[in-house]
């Protein structure tokens, strides 16, 4: 599949490196630039991600060509005959029943129009391959397209096992929800898992697809670390419901029995939702995440809910930095021992493993060992990209397979 042709849709911006999946978009980027293939990237429209910041992409020669699916519907004649419509129906379901209203399923983020839009996309250009990210843009891919492009390979890179960030609501129907998960998946003729727990549950319910275990790589970053560093402890999250939940546990169960002279730095969003802490550095945007790693002795993952692989866990491993996290932190890993990160779900064993950490010298470089072997038998960038073109390339003898 060399010199391929290929659609990669992610809505949104990979450039802007303040969230995990972005730098997962970010980091196939860069796989396809360094393999000759030539990428037509497709977003969604947003204050945020604009023209201008796909010509960016473009100037960084990461993408061929890019377009933007408008978020606006096309005039009122579409809004009375199509949306009005819609919005009527739910309205009344809300109405004759409340709870068929909220357990009704709706993994399906498309806008009116955008169908429409990125079919005119991919019928214009003679591509090998399309590449649609999250279950919930499944629907870019019809059973229509699907036949018309009966020789371009479809893939799903799923970043999630959606219907878990489902199960809290108060109506929440598992085998519902999964159904219609599962039921999105199978249109396509290839499966992407990043952790290993999806990719079990997807191999088990979608055996006739080939689904294959793509982790978030990295390169590695152990030669960076400074001698000295000036960072106990540092923590890099977003503000997502899942981060802030973790972080008010830390600093309710944990902080009060971490040593006062302990210098903790926080990195990006989730900086806007911590009240000031006397040893806290709060960072909501930094230029080069690389040089707070670089100054980091340890890294934490507190993690009591979610799914998927933890971009920060993989980000802290590449510096060889030992973690400490809850059992959610390791989800996703393909060991869950001996692998730099030492989980509890313990607050008193979470603080104790920290100072045992910053304060024992042996302790610290067992883990640290730990880490740097791990992440570059299973997260590196060559790692990964031996898996991607077991994918891409797949006539190709692979030199470590």
């Amino acid at each position: 599949m060399s010199k391929a042709k290929i659609v990669y849709f992610y809505p949104e911006n990979p450039a802007v490196q303040n969230q995990g999946n972005n730098a997962r978009a970010l980091f196939l980027l860069k796989y396809f630039k360094e393999k000759g293939v030539s990428v037509d990237f497709v977003g969604e429209e947003s204050e945020n991600f604009t023209t201008i910041e796909v010509l960016n992409l473009k100037k960084e020669k990461l993408i061929h060509n890019g377009w933007l699916l408008k978020k606006n519907t096309k005039g009122i004649k579409h809004f009375v005959f199509k949306i009005l419509p819609k919005k009527i129906s739910r309205g009344l379901l809300s109405i004759y029943s409340k709870k068929k209203h909220k357990t009704s399923i709706n993994f399906d983020r498309t806008k009116t129009g955008q169908i429409e839009d990125f079919e005119k996309i991919i019928y214009s250009g003679n591509y090998e391959c399309i590449i649609i990210s999250y279950a919930y843009w499944s629907k870019l891919i019809s059973t229509e397209s699907k036949a018309r492009l009966k020789n371009t390979k479809t893939i799903i890179d799923t970043h999630d096992f959606m219907t878990s960030q489902f199960q809290n609501n108060k109506y929440f129907d598992i085998e519902n929800y999964f159904n219609s998960e599962i039921k999105s998946l199978k249109k396509f003729d290839e499966i992407w898992a990043i952790s290993i727990e999806e990719h079990f549950i997807f191999s088990q319910f979608l055996k006739e697809k080939n689904t294959l275990l793509i982790p978030h790589g990295n390169i590695s970053n152990v030669e960076k670390k400074l001698a000295n560093p000036s960072i106990d402890i540092i923590y890099v999250a977003s503000d997502n419901e899942h981060n802030i939940k973790a972080i008010n546990w830390f600093l309710k169960k944990v902080y009060p029995s971490l040593p006062s002279k302990l210098k903790l730095t926080f990195v990006g969003k989730i900086c806007n939702k911590i009240a000031e802490y006397p040893n806290i550095t709060k960072l909501t945007f930094v230029e080069d995440l690389d040089q707070i790693y670089a100054d980091a002795k340890i890294s934490i993952c507190p993690m009591l809910s979610g799914t998927g692989l933890k971009i920060k866990v993989v980000e802290a491993l590449s510096f060889g930095l030992p973690i400490v996290c809850n059992q959610r932190g390791v989800d996703g890993l393909l060991n869950k021992t001996n692998n730099g990160c030492l989980a509890t779900n313990s607050s008193k064993t979470f603080a104790k493993l920290i100072i045992k950490l910053l304060n024992d010298k042996t302790f610290y470089e067992k883990h640290k060992n730990n880490s740097i072997v791990f992440f570059k038998n299973s997260l590196s960038k060559e790692t990964v990209y031996e898996k991607l073109d077991n994918s891409f390339f797949p006539n190709k003898k692979q030199s470590n397979s």
